[in-house]
């Protein structure tokens, strides 16, 4: 791998307190909030989460983030059908603006069956 995604994520599995292998992650990009919560994101990229929970391949190296707002979508309900189990949410997206690009953003997501948290990781 020439270079690593401007955005990485790293989900972790707090209720068997492992990495969470096999989740489905999607990215997507609209130029304002407005335009995102109207539905005019544009999907970028897309992966799995590893044996180590880390999805390291969300966007080509050589992506080019702009300002605007971005949405990382977290596929729990696959996730947790792996492991036999019902979610109660189906899914957790990520939303987040940058006006002032910085070369990478780490997006990590810890999750139970019932809760989940988020935070700007480094």
């Amino acid at each position: 791998m020439g270079g690593v995604s401007p955005v990485t994520s790293h989900v972790l599995d707090a209720a068997r307190g492992t990495p969470a292998q096999g989740v489905p992650i999607t990215i997507s990009y609209a130029s304002t909030s407005q335009a995102a919560a109207t539905g005019l994101s544009k999907v970028l990229g897309s992966g799995v989460t590893n044996s180590d929970g880390r999805c390291p391949t969300l966007l080509d190296p050589t992506h080019v983030l702009q300002p605007g707002v971005y949405t990382v979508r977290f596929d729990i309900k696959t996730y947790f059908a792996l492991h036999g189990e019902k979610a109660f949410y189906p899914f957790v997206d990520v939303t987040f603006e940058i006006d002032t690009v910085a070369p990478h953003y780490h997006i990590p997501l810890n999750l139970a069956p019932y809760s989940y948290t988020t935070y700007r990781g480094s």
